[in-house]
């Protein structure tokens, strides 16, 4: 099958696309034709091996993963054994885990749901990573409810487009911070307010905010925590600033500490993908209540130039690739 390969981190020059054997599917997973993937800031972040601290998880020279990709969409070509859950012919997406950037991908059963019938393969692609983070952060750690004041900092990228539409689902009022070239973007999936961050500095306002989701991590915690009501909670989502060693790990690092003794700091939140958050974002996309804003589409064999893209840092919202289907 055809697949991007990465031998060794760097640029995205390191991305081949190559013929590889087709993966080899276990008991309780399930072998999956990929029409579509997407990638985002993480994937970035593991191609280039930053920061170092990183690659004591994902190896140390290169990469043990050699095929990038998480998110996918695609059709189910075989079950294993044990999975009993989806059947030949499905289409389904969700979380690979590693290695959608291929013709064909094994996925556990846990870590994918059927396709939002409303939405293509390419749009189903681009939900999972980015929407379940941004449902798992304003959801349950941010625990937004109705009447809410929330602002999203990086209100146009990958995860801050889907959670500016899941805080106007759950009944808050949204603010998204941007720049100039994407304010009307914002304003068009739902924002309340926007402010373009070239003009205004949100923490310097006098507004204040019952939660903040901050993606970008482009003011301190203490200005960010400024700009809260009394009761109000600092959720910080950013995997991409920080030096060539620590990285986003050191700022991490801190809200955990600090979120020991300071009531507005929250932690770090995680959140893996799961098949009951994939039903959750189906239903919200079935009900109208999110649409995937994608910016690029790539094919398979210009993934690199799509990883490019990704780096500079300037997306709005997701960059999709497509993997054209042969007769392998």
């Amino acid at each position: 099958m055809k697949a991007i390969v990465q031998d060794a981190y760097g640029s995205s020059g390191v991305l081949k696309y190559q013929e590889i054997d087709k993966p080899v599917i276990k008991d309780n997973e399930v072998l999956v034709r990929v029409h579509a993937a997407a990638i985002h800031a993480g994937d970035w972040l593991l191609m280039t091996g930053r920061p170092q601290l990183f690659r004591i998880g994902i190896g140390l020279r290169k990469p043990r993963k050699q095929t990038p990709g998480f998110d996918f969409a695609g059709t189910v070509e075989a079950t294993g054994n044990n999975a009993e859950e989806f059947q030949p012919g499905d289409e389904v997406f969700g979380d690979a885990a590693g290695g959608s950037c291929a013709e064909y991908v094994t996925v556990s059963e846990d870590k994918m749901a059927l396709k939002p019938a409303s939405l293509t393969l390419v749009q189903a692609a681009v939900v999972p990573v980015s929407g379940v983070t941004a449902l798992r952060g304003l959801r349950d750690a941010g625990k937004v409810r109705r009447g809410q004041q929330v602002l999203i900092n990086g209100a146009s990228g990958g995860v801050g487009t889907f959670a500016v539409q899941i805080a106007k689902a759950l009944g808050a009022e949204v603010t998204g911070v941007c720049s100039t070239r994407n304010v009307e973007m914002v304003r068009s999936i739902g924002a309340d307010h926007v402010i373009d961050y070239t003009q205004e500095d949100f923490t310097q306002g006098g507004e204040r905010y019952d939660v903040i989701l901050d993606n970008v991590a482009n003011h301190s915690l203490a200005d960010c925590r400024r700009a809260l009501t009394p009761k109000g909670i600092l959720l910080s989502n950013n995997g991409t600033s920080g030096g060539r060693w620590i990285g986003p790990l050191g700022r991490m690092a801190a809200a955990a500490v600090l979120s020991l003794f300071v009531r507005k700091q929250k932690p770090p939140f995680y959140s893996p993908v799961r098949k009951r958050d994939l039903i959750d974002l189906t239903k919200l996309i079935e009900a109208g209540e999110i649409t995937p804003v994608i910016d690029r589409t790539y094919p398979l064999a210009e993934t690199a130039e799509a990883m490019g893209h990704v780096g500079e840092g300037h997306a709005r919202g997701k960059v999709a690739i497509t993997v054209e289907q042969n007769n392998n």
